[in-house]
C-alpha cells in the first residue's frame, strides 16, 4: 500500500481533526463552522481560498510548481469533491468525540471525508509536486439540499473551470483497505412524491353517505407496484417505496382526507419519466373510479449519479497501483442517491468509494448495531484518513501529468 509519508505523519492531527467535526456536526447550509474549520486549516497552509459558493461552501485552489499553467500551456485542472453536511440524527455513542448537538449526528461520515481532503491539500500545498491546478471543493448540503446543485449555480465551474471531477464515499461492508469503482450508474435518482385524496366525512356506521378516501388510497398502493412489475423493463431496476400513509382521527369516523408519500428511484431518466406518468394515471384514474379528488405532486430531487467511462477507468488504475488489484472491486450500484450526480452532469469525473471495514475500529462508547451509514451508532474509521488523503495526491498528479 502507497501511502504518503507526510500524510501518515500528520494523521494523528487530522484524526482529532475529523472528531472535532463530528462532535460539533451541523446541517445542510448552517455549516458555518465547518466552513470556517476547512477555510482555516487551507488558509494555515497556504492555499488559495474561495468562500460562499453554495452559501458555506469551501474551495481551495492549489497550483503546482508551474503556478498552475502546465508544461504545455494547458493550465490542466482536476476537481477533488468532499461533502461535510451531517444528518437530522440523534447520536447513540458516548465516546468523548459523540454529537454535542442532540438531534444532529456526521451519520454517513461526511467529518471524514473532509478530513481525507484536508489531508491532500496539506501535502499537495506543502510540495506542490505537480503540474497544473487543483481545486479541492467542499461542499455543503449533500443530505436532502443539493449543495452541489448551488454551488455550481454560483459559478463553481465557471470560476474553477476543471477538466474532470471526483468524489468518493467511504463505504461500511466493504474493506478498510479496499476500493470500488465502475463506469456508468452507481447510485439512483431521488425522487419524491405526495398524493392527497379528498373525499367526504362522515359516521363511520353510515359510509354511505359519505365518500371514503381510504379504499381509493390501498388501491393506489397496490397498483403502484404494477409499475415496477408490469410496465418496466425487468432488467432496468427501478424501486417505488409508499413510505407514508396519514388519514382519519377516530375510529368511528370516516376521514376527509388520505394523504400517501413516498420515493421513486431509477437509474435513468427514461425510466423515470415513465414512473411519473403512470403513477399519474393510476392516481387520477383511480381516484375518479372511486368518487374522490386527487393532487399528485411529483418531486425529482437528484439525477441518477453516472460515472464517465474514461475517469472510472483511470481511478480504477490509480486504485490498482497503491493497493494492488485485488483490493480493488466493481462497484455495485446503490438504489441510494448522491448529489455528486449534478457536477458529473457538468464535467467528466467518477464517484468512487473507499471501505469503511465490517466495524472492527470500534471503540468503546459505540452503541449497539451495526457500524452502517445513518445509523445513529455509526463512526467513520480514522484509519482511512491516510489512504483516502493519499489517493487523492497519487490521483491529481496521474491525472494532471497526462499528455
Amino acid at each position: 500500500m502507497q501511502l504518503i509519508d507526510s500524510i501518515v505523519t500528520e494523521a494523528a492531527a487530522l484524526t482529532a481533526l475529523r472528531r472535532d467535526l463530528h462532535a460539533h456536526p451541523e446541517l445542510c447550509f448552517e455549516e458555518q463552522r465547518t466552513s470556517d474549520v476547512v477555510a482555516a486549516r487551507l488558509a494555515a497552509w497556504g492555499v488559495e481560498v474561495h468562500r460562499g459558493l453554495g452559501k458555506t461552501g469551501v474551495v481551495g485552489v492549489i497550483h503546482g510548481r508551474d503556478g498552475g499553467r502546465g508544461s504545455d500551456g494547458s493550465g490542466r485542472m482536476i476537481g477533488l469533491r468532499a461533502d461535510f453536511d451531517a444528518l437530522p440524527v440523534t447520536e447513540f455513542n458516548t465516546f468523548a468525540h459523540a454529537s454535542q448537538h442532540p438531534g444532529k449526528m456526521h451519520a454517513c461520515g461526511h467529518d471524514g471525508h473532509t478530513a481525507m481532503l484536508l489531508a491532500a491539500a496539506q501535502h499537495l500545498a506543502k510540495s506542490r509536486d505537480f503540474e497544473g491546478t487543483v481545486v479541492c471543493i467542499f461542499q455543503p448540503a449533500e443530505e436532502g439540499g443539493g449543495g452541489a446543485r448551488e454551488m455550481i449555480a454560483d459559478g463553481l465551474f465557471e470560476r474553477f473551470p476543471v477538466q474532470a471531477v471526483f468524489g468518493m464515499h467511504n463505504w461500511p461492508g466493504l474493506p478498510a483497505g479496499h476500493f470500488a469503482v465502475k463506469a456508468g450508474p452507481v447510485m439512483a435518482s431521488s425522487n419524491e412524491f405526495h398524493i392527497k385524496l379528498t373525499g367526504k366525512g362522515a359516521h363511520a356506521a353510515m359510509p354511505h353517505l359519505g365518500i371514503d378516501p381510504v379504499p381509493a388510497a390501498c388501491q393506489m398502493v397496490q397498483a403502484f407496484q404494477t409499475i415496477v412489475t408490469r410496465n418496466r423493463a425487468p432488467l432496468d431496476p427501478a424501486v417505488i417505496s409508499v413510505t407514508m400513509i396519514h388519514t382519519g382521527e377516530a375510529t368511528n369516523v370516516i376521514p376527509e382526507y388520505a394523504e400517501i408519500q413516498g420515493t421513486a428511484r431509477t437509474f435513468s431518466t427514461e425510466t423515470l419519466d415513465l414512473i411519473e406518468a403512470r403513477m399519474r394515471d393510476i392516481a387520477t384514474h383511480s381516484a375518479a373510479a372511486f368518487g374522490v379528488g386527487c393532487e399528485f405532486a411529483f418531486k425529482r430531487n437528484y439525477p441518477p449519479t453516472v460515472n464517465h467511462a474514461a475517469e472510472a477507468e483511470f481511478a480504477r488504475r490509480v486504485m490498482v497501483e497503491m493497493v494492488g488489484a485485488e483490493a480493488v472491486h466493481e462497484f455495485v450500484p446503490s438504489m441510494g442517491a448522491e448529489d455528486f450526480s449534478f457536477m458529473l452532469q457538468h464535467k467528466p469525473g467518477a464517484y468512487l468509494i473507499i471501505g469503511n471495514g465490517d466495524g472492527d475500529h470500534r471503540m468503546p462508547g459505540h452503541g449497539e448495531g451495526p457500524c452502517t451509514l445513518h445509523n445513529p451508532n455509526y463512526d467513520f474509521n480514522d484509519d482511512l484518513i491516510p489512504l483516502g488523503g493519499s489517493f487523492w495526491v497519487r490521483l491529481a498528479q496521474a491525472w494532471l501529468a497526462r499528455g
